[in-house]
Order: structure tokens, then C-alpha cells, then sequence
């Protein structure tokens, strides 16, 4: 049996989204409103199961009165606001950030994002080939999962999820200032080295790839990898009695990597290390 978390109603605050009379349940964010009304507002940085942190700038919406654009993904509903979602000047803001963002860092294992520099006719190329890039090559110190710093855009997901929103392991931060600043662990050691206890929810949040499954990591290299020929299955690990759900996904016949629903009442999209990556067993045919 399934439980169903049981909370008190909430009056419905009522406003204007882009001409239309908007009600959503007092709290809601502006974003939850889009997505209710089934408007497509981008956002990179944003996730269902940590409290927003304001960083990608993508999702930004024009509210009448408001001196700049605010990010729908934190600012709350108000009564009686007026609120547009594509207007000149927050598809100019977008733009701009996408430009940034693809110029210094490699998308190419961003969901949505190609479409999005396709709808606001970014140009990342625009910049030059001398935009500053890290550079770096993928670091690849242990055999579950890979860190590749050339995806980051610095949006502190996996920060929140190793540290007090989630995991309280705290074994990953914001290292250095300004152009410096990157995700790293204590003294920018090896993974190995660090407090990591290897959960892979920072996988779960990351939005680029920056973070991957070592088995992801090593198929995409090989061209092998094809999320098309994918199939997924939800099941309940069995390594303990906590019950936590686990999606399996299959490709040719192999699990290839393993991932919690996010509206599971029992782990909200997080596992510990055996049910994320303790799947090897299940296929072993010899």
C-alpha cells in the first residue's frame, strides 16, 4: 500500500499569466503556475525534490511593477500580480544566458537544451573561439560514476544534495572564487579520498551530465549508448526493509543504470549505494 501524504487545503491565490486569470495553491511558485498552465518555461536549475537556488537564470519571467525579471522557479504567486512569460525582453535574458552557458560550457548531454538555443535563436558562437573553457578532461578516480567539470554551469544541485537538503555527507562544495569557482571535494582530492559514501544522488540532480554513471559515461565513449532503446521499470529495492523504488533502465538487456521516481513518498528520488549502483549481480550470467 502506498502512503499518501495527507496535508491541510491551501486558499488558491489568484493572478494573471500572460493575459489569462492563473489560480494556483497558496505557496506555489511562479514556474508551478507555468507548468499548470502548460507553458514551457526553461530552467536548468532548478529541482523537484531541493529548494531553489537561483543560478542558471534561465527560467526568468517579467512581473508588471518589478524593477528586473524574476526567476519563476523561487518567486512565489501573489494575488492580483501580472505576470508574462515571453515577452522581448525575457526572451533577450534568456538568450543571453544560453549564449554564456553554451559558449564556456559543453551541453551536449543537457536535456532540452538544443531545442532551446533552436527556439531563442542563440549563438553561442558569437563569443569567439577564445571564450574561456576549463578544459579538463573527465575525471575518472573510482568505478561507479564519473565527474566531467567541461559540463558544469555551477547551478550547486549536487552541493544541496550531498549537504543538508538531502544526504548530510557533505563531501562535495564550492571550491574557489569568480572565474575560478568549480565543484570539488576536500582539498580537491580524488573522490576516493573524500567523506563520499557514494549514494549517486548528486547523479540524480545533476542537469548537464557534469556527474554521470561510470556505466553511462563508458557507453556514450564507446557510441553504444542509446537512450531510444531504453525501457524503464520500476521495482522496490530488496536489499533492506526501508522499501525504497527503483526505476531500472534496460538496454539490450543489460541494466545500464538505475534511478529513483522523484514522487516516491519513500525516497523522493534518492538511494543509497546498493540499490543505486549494486545492480551487477542480477545479471551475472556466468
Amino acid at each position: 500500500m502506498t502512503a499518501v501524504p495527507l496535508h491541510p487545503p491551501r486558499r488558491l491565490v489568484e493572478f494573471t499569466l500572460d493575459g489569462q486569470e492563473a489560480r494556483v495553491p497558496e505557496g506555489a511558485t511562479l514556474l508551478d503556475a507555468c507548468r499548470a498552465a502548460g507553458k514551457d518555461v526553461p530552467t536548468l536549475c532548478e529541482g523537484d525534490t531541493l529548494a531553489p537556488k537561483n543560478a542558471c537564470r534561465v527560467c526568468v519571467v517579467e512581473v508588471e511593477g518589478a524593477r528586473t525579471l524574476a526567476p519563476a522557479c523561487s518567486r512565489r504567486a501573489e494575488p492580483g500580480m501580472t505576470v508574462r512569460t515571453d515577452t522581448e525582453r525575457t526572451r533577450h535574458s534568456r538568450r543571453l544566458v544560453l549564449e554564456l552557458l553554451a559558449s564556456s560550457v559543453d551541453l551536449s548531454t543537457t536535456p532540452k537544451v538544443a531545442g532551446w538555443l533552436k527556439e531563442y535563436e542563440a549563438k553561442p558562437d558569437r563569443f569567439g573561439p577564445g571564450a574561456a573553457r576549463l578544459n579538463e578532461e573527465p575525471r575518472v578516480d573510482n568505478d561507479l560514476y564519473v565527474c566531467d567539470y567541461d559540463k558544469c554551469i555551477l547551478c550547486y544541485k549536487c552541493v544541496d544534495a550531498c549537504g543538508d537538503q538531502w544526504q548530510n555527507t557533505f563531501a562535495i562544495a564550492v571550491a574557489g572564487r569568480g572565474f575560478d569557482a568549480r565543484i570539488a571535494v576536500e582539498h580537491d582530492a580524488p573522490l576516493t579520498d573524500s567523506a563520499c559514501v557514494y549514494c549517486g544522488n548528486c547523479i540524480e540532480v545533476c542537469p548537464t551530465g557534469a556527474l554521470s554513471f561510470k556505466s553511462e559515461f563508458d557507453m556514450r565513449a564507446a557510441g553504444t549508448w542509446d537512450e531510444a532503446a531504453q525501457t524503464e521499470t520500476t521495482t522496490v529495492c530488496a536489499y533492506c526493509g526501508v522499501g525504497c523504488s527503483l526505476t531500472l533502465h534496460v538496454q539490450d538487456n543489460d541494466i545500464v543504470k538505475v534511478t529513483s521516481p522523484h514522487d516516491s513518498p519513500v525516497t523522493h528520488g534518492n538511494l543509497c549505494i546498493k540499490g543505486r549502483f549494486g545492480y551487477q549481480h542480477v545479471q551475472n550470467r556466468d
